[in-house]
């Protein structure tokens, strides 16, 4: 459809021209209950009323809109022909006035991609379950707007639905419910604070509603009360741990209000966990949304549980970074999602059980930060955001965890109490306002004294990452006489940064484990830094030149500190040390400096020995992204096997009922290929097999299931029978994952049509079918799949939404091909394609995956 994309310069020019007072919108969504006769999506009816004011009287602009139908504009009191002002995503208005009211009367359309107003029915109790998701620019699919995050207003909602219904918005409703007959009801909800159109939401449906409140004295006197609600639907209440979720939650406003001295602005806080979400959650001022999976359906590892609770906090951080005072354009996507980010785990470690939670960020959170930043396509965190297409795509490892790591760089570089003071002035300054970088360096600069041009242009402006290795020279008694830092860049981004590390000595103690003999902060901004305060100290076993992680960069090593590192990993005393030496093992084997097979041999050493869940299942991915993707082919088999040897071992010997025992489990399915293997793995699933302690659940036989199916060992059979055990939503989701995963040439070829020559797939299905289609070891079925992919691309990003045109293109691209001629069919196309910078940047991202994997397969191949 024409104008889609919405352009930076027309966004500023439409700011330039409207200040939006207020939008009243009317839904009514009845029909979303009833089955649409064509098995279509089916249509509501959407009234929107915007109250505006232009600073040029006479000009013209365009409302946003994306529906199929308009039935009547007015602007002003004047009727508009909606054949002629409405093109399918924008309505035309001109001979604005100075104070103006534009009402739009359309039919838009429920969704089941996730985009907009999502309509989902559940097997179970066969009823119909709506959410909202907007962000960037949705909202659109539901109401007519001013579609752009500066341009914020007050939103009252009004919706009518069925009288059972659950219906929730940004603000609380006002009075009772009123009946209109049909059993159906309609709801008015208070305005809103000026929030920007993204951040509006509505969720409806008969959701399992569990309520609490928070209370909390202020400064000033008076008494703070904030409503709770925590809802899923119906048929996940038995699974549904709502406790424990307000429990995060009010440790979390705990926590902000002690650290930012403003209060909660938004009245009630719900959280709604919702079906076949596409992102973690959505920071909806007052009705977050978080994915369902969320809701725990089976036993889970406290990591699981430590990742809900940094989610939680990272959504309640946005409250004020993001909602309260939001980014004028997004190519400022980092001052909410940066500071999110960074501010959730903070305040996870600081304020609920889950202290070690600055580990997991150490090795899985930037581990997502290092592989974006290594890419062709990388950017700086102020990034340049052009059009909507480009905002899409930017929600990635640098704007949310790089960010963060920048910004935790950040609090050691001026001071915690610089920072935070920093922030408190910023949302006082800024409240209900839209900022730039500008704004925030500002106030940073007077609480910290320092000039903040210099760290943001070498942080914030820039891209890459610099690299960080140990010097150790040692007298003839084997004492240190000096240790350095060097520091490199690459060349295609040379900027060397301004780092405020942490440098650790370590040695191995008589009882054999490694702690730390020595310690010293430093500044790193040239190539060569010494630390002084480290001289004449032992010969250390290992050094550590980020040690506890305060800054943004790839640790290496010296030669002796990788001896150790390949002898004695597990006998790192300290979690967080040890984390940070996995996470620059992982690095070095993703750069082809250490083989695969080394990588995968340290993990097989002493992942049994560790004590943090989340790094253990962080090992557990890498180990099968090295053998599947960075291993010798011609090893890969062995590879394999020793992996299942190891990982069954463990399963054995892990502490019976254990989150650690669980991990394993998990793993040996992932990694199982022997007939014994199988044989257990069947075993399990029909009880014939036990290891003492596993209770092999619903979610559990599911992994068991897809992992037969991927081996030709479960046939639909057997994969129908367990979807009779579990028809549920999550249950059908697996189904279709293991239906996709067998390995035939024509369940291939049904899972291929089902994504690319079809759209009648809802999102969570799609992504589902097209994980069970990439099992690595079906290479040789997969291949035929290579240049077709290649001939398909362009027509699904043309004819799909964003959100599933992104799944396919980036989950179908031949990933497991990796031979020269896959990266030819990838430079042939990306050398003719047309100038799509969104699409291009998906298939040049995934060109560079397969590329570095050829390079590791190379490095992993033995010499003679």
């Amino acid at each position: 459809m024409p104008g889609q994309n919405l352009t930076i310069d027309e966004a500023r020019e439409r700011a330039r021209l409207l200040d939006v007072e207020a939008y009243d919108v009317a839904l009514d969504l009845r029909s979303a209950a009833r089955p649409e006769p064509d098995g279509s999506t089916g249509t509501f009816r959407s009234v929107t009323t915007i109250r505006f004011r232009c600073s040029q009287p006479g000009a013209s602009t365009h409302a946003d809109l994306l529906a199929p139908a308009v039935h009547a504009v007015t602007l002003n009191g004047r009727a508009l022909d909606p054949a002629e002002v409405f093109d399918g995503s924008r309505i035309a208005i001109d001979g604005l006035a100075e104070s103006n009211e534009l009402v739009v009367d359309a039919s838009c359309a429920y969704s089941r991609t996730g985009e907009g107003l999502h309509r989902f029915h559940d097997p179970v109790d066969d009823e119909t379950y709506l959410y909202t998701q907007y962000e960037p620019a949705d909202a659109r699919r539901v109401f007519a707007n001013f579609e752009q995050p500066d341009l914020k207003a007050p939103f009252t909602f009004t919706v009518t639905a069925p009288s059972h219904w659950t219906v929730l918005s940004n603000e609380a409703a006002t009075g009772e419910p009123e009946d209109v007959g049909e059993d159906a009801a309609v709801r008015r909800f208070a305005p809103t604070k000026p929030i920007s159109t993204y951040l509006t939401a509505i969720v409806a449906g008969p959701y399992h509603y569990v309520r609490d409140s928070y209370a909390r004295a202020l400064p000033d006197g008076s008494r703070l009360e904030i409503p709770l609600g925590a809802l899923c639907r119906a048929s996940l209440a038995e699974h549904f741990d709502a406790d424990d979720i307000f429990t995060v939650t009010k440790q979390g406003l705990d926590f902000f209000h002690d650290n930012f001295d403003y209060p909660y602005p938004f009245g009630k806080y719900d959280q709604a966990f919702v079906p076949e979400y596409n992102i973690g959650a959505m920071e909806n001022p007052g009705c977050v949304t978080f994915r369902e999976e969320f809701v725990f359906r089976g036993k889970v590892t406290d990591a699981s549980y430590e990742g809900r609770a940094g989610v939680v906090l990272h959504e309640m951080a946005h409250m004020w970074f993001g909602d309260l005072v939001t980014m004028r354009w997004w190519d400022d996507l980092w001052l909410k999602e940066s500071f999110a980010d960074f501010m959730g785990a903070l305040a996870t470690v600081e304020s609920t059980r889950f202290k070690d939670a600055w580990i997991t960020f150490a090795n899985r959170r930037k581990a997502w930060a290092y592989r974006q930043d290594q890419l062709p396509t990388t950017h700086p965190i102020t990034a340049d955001i052009r059009d909507l297409e480009d905002a899409k795509l930017n929600f990635d490892g640098i704007t949310y965890a790089k960010g963060a790591s920048v910004l935790k760089q950040l609090v050691a570089y001026v001071g915690r109490d610089a920072f935070l003071e920093g922030a408190r002035r910023y949302f006082k300054r800024h409240a209900y306002g839209n900022t730039t970088l500008q704004d925030l360096l500002s106030v940073l600069e007077e609480t910290s004294g320092r000039d903040m041009s210099t760290w943001s242009r070498a942080w914030l402006q820039t891209a890459g990452a610099n690299a960080l290795t140990p010097q150790v020279l040692l007298d003839s008694s084997g004492r240190v006489t000096e240790v350095a830092v060097l520091q490199e860049a690459t060349a295609s981004h040379p900027e060397l940064r301004p780092h405020r590390v942490a440098v650790g000595l370590y040695r191995r103690g008589t009882d054999g484990s490694i702690t730390r003999t020595g310690r010293a902060e430093t500044d790193v901004a040239r190539p060569r830094t010494v630390v002084a305060d480290l001289a004449g100290a032992e010969r250390p076993d290992l050094v550590l030149v980020n040690d506890e992680d305060l800054t943004y960069c790839k640790m290496r090593f010296d030669e002796a500190s990788l001896e150790t590192l390949r002898s004695h990993l597990g006998d790192i005393a300290d979690p967080m040390a040890r984390a940070l030496c996995w996470s620059a093992l992982w690095n070095l084997t993703r750069d082809a400096l250490v083989p695969a097979r080394d990588y995968i041999g340290m993990v097989l050493r002493f992942a049994g020995r560790e004590s943090d869940i989340g790094v253990l299942q962080t090992l557990h991915q890498q180990a099968q992204t090295a053998l599947n993707h960075y291993a010798d082919p011609d090893w890969r088999v062995e590879g394999g096997r020793q992996l299942a040897a190891g990982a069954v071992h463990e399963l054995r010997m892990s502490e019976p009922g254990s989150g650690h025992q669980l991990a394993w489990a998990r793993f040996f399915a992932a990694v199982a290929g022997s007939e014994s293997d199988l044989r257990l793995l069947n075993g399990l699933l029909d009880g014939s097999a036990k290891i003492d302690g596993l209770e092999v659940d619903q979610e559990l036989r599911w992994t068991f299931r897809e992992a037969l199916a991927s081996r030709g060992v479960a046939d639909e059979a057997a994969i129908e029978a367990e979807l009779a055990r579990d028809d549920t939503a999550s249950g059908r989701r697996h189904q279709a994952r293991c239906l996709a995963a067998r390995p035939s040439a024509e369940v291939k070829a049904q899972a291929w049509r089902s994504v690319v020559e079809s759209d009648e797939l809802p999102n969570a299905l799609v992504e589902a079918v097209i994980s069970g289609f990439n099992q690595p070891g079906q290479r040789e079925l997969l291949a035929p799949y290579a240049r077709e992919y290649f001939a398909v691309i362009e027509r699904i990003w043309s004819t799909r939404t964003i959100e599933i045109a992104m799944r396919v293109v980036s989950g179908l691209f031949p990933s497991l091909q990796i031979s020269p001629s896959t990266l030819e069919l990838a430079d042939a196309w990306l050398a003719q394609a047309p100038p799509v910078p969104s699409l291009r940047r998906l298939v040049l991202e995934a060109r560079d995956d397969l590329a570095r994997a050829l390079r590791a397969q190379q490095c992993d191949h033995p010499v003679g």
